[in-house]
């Protein structure tokens, strides 16, 4: 009797009659005759910018995810504010749960809409890799001091292009890269499903952020404008239902994503009314000048140290890169607790001991 093959790769292919079909190839298959007609297909990816030997069980785009997921930028993410600086509670959310629920969303209405979920959920979960510590209010400093200015969409690619790995980066396919690039409100995503995650993540961080401001005691729910509630619901859960159906069926068929007009209105002036309500407050900006503050310290500090950045950031100057970029993504890399942690490091007093 043949006995089964338990050399590393030989077990993922499956046997079809006299022939060898690799899973991939199956699934890629699968992708061409199941996915909408406006689906992006792992076979038709641009490709990479180094070239590689494809994956025998994985398609492109579910690799691009897998490889998001295992890198060390996206567990920094779990360190990382949303919105409330520093909150006492379990319960507000980081960069890291903020992302899987834009992952859980956009997957919800690319699986509705016969997209391509395994390139719906790459871009989803790498788009907030390049997130400063300290939320947006890190970002808004890096932007002033760094002479070649911070976004950090742009830092998201950055870092799957170049600092992952060493400096190896993460060479991802184009489509995931720009998707990545473009989620931001005046991105144009290339793909339906890039502007599945853009919207999502527009859907997830206004009602969780309502969520996470009635859980501060900023305001209530009764408290929220009755013109926009009307339209989108009276609850994070009915909103969240309403506008993910809202896009589905208005996407249904079409060779673009949107929303019903009356809906996107509402969202986007209640999107207005959480600027002007929450995020400019006074609780989550309570701490937001202390948290600039020992950023700028940071980075004048290690402008003049260059020689006490870890090694790869070390190699990256040696190959050409400029010291303010690379003390910019040194700084833009940290979480939140590591930034604190290296201040205290550098400029609080130590008690003397014999």
């Amino acid at each position: 009797m043949r006995k089964e093959s338990r050399i590393p790769g030989k077990a993922t292919k499956e046997k079809k009659g006299d022939d060898l079909v690799h899973i991939r190839e199956r699934l890629e298959q699968l992708e061409r005759e199941q996915l909408s007609i406006y689906a992006s297909l792992s076979s038709a990816s641009k490709g990479r910018a180094v070239r590689e030997i494809p994956c025998d069980i994985r398609p492109d785009f579910q690799r691009d995810r897998d490889r998001i997921l295992h890198s060390k930028a996206f567990r920094r993410l779990k360190h990382k504010t949303q919105v409330f600086l520093a909150p006492e509670g379990d319960h507000y959310r980081t960069r890291l749960t903020h992302t899987l629920e834009v992952s859980q969303i956009a997957r919800t209405i690319s699986k509705s809409l016969r997209l391509n979920e395994d390139l719906t959920e790459a871009i989803a979960l790498g788009h907030d890799l390049g997130h400063t510590p300290f939320g947006h209010s890190g970002e808004e400093v890096l932007n002033r001091i760094c002479p070649q200015g911070f976004a950090h969409y742009q830092q998201s690619v950055r870092v799957v292009d170049k600092l992952e790995k060493d400096g190896k980066g993460l060479n991802l396919t184009w489509e995931v890269r720009d998707g990545i690039l473009n989620h931001r409100t005046s991105g144009h995503p290339s793909t339906l499903e890039g502007a599945v995650v853009r919207l999502s993540d527009k859907i997830a961080y206004i009602n969780h952020d309502i969520d996470d401001a009635i859980r501060a005691k900023l305001f209530t729910e009764e408290d929220l404008p009755a013109e926009y509630t009307n339209v989108l619901g009276k609850s994070v859960r009915e909103r969240l239902d309403l506008m993910v159906h809202d896009i589905i069926f208005s996407s249904l068929n079409q060779p673009k994503i949107s929303m019903s007009p009356e809906v996107e209105e509402a969202m986007r002036s209640l999107r207005q009314w959480m600027f002007a309500n929450v995020y400019q407050s006074n609780i989550p900006k309570a701490e937001e000048g202390r948290a600039q503050q020992l950023i700028v310290f940071l980075y004048e500090y290690y402008c003049q140290h260059v020689d006490e950045l870890p090694g790869e950031f070390q190699v990256m100057m040696a190959e050409g890169e400029t010291k303010e970029q690379v003390v910019c993504d040194y700084i833009a890399g940290m979480s939140d607790s590591y930034a604190i942690d290296q201040f205290e490091e550098l400029f609080v007093p130590k008690a003397w001991k014999v």
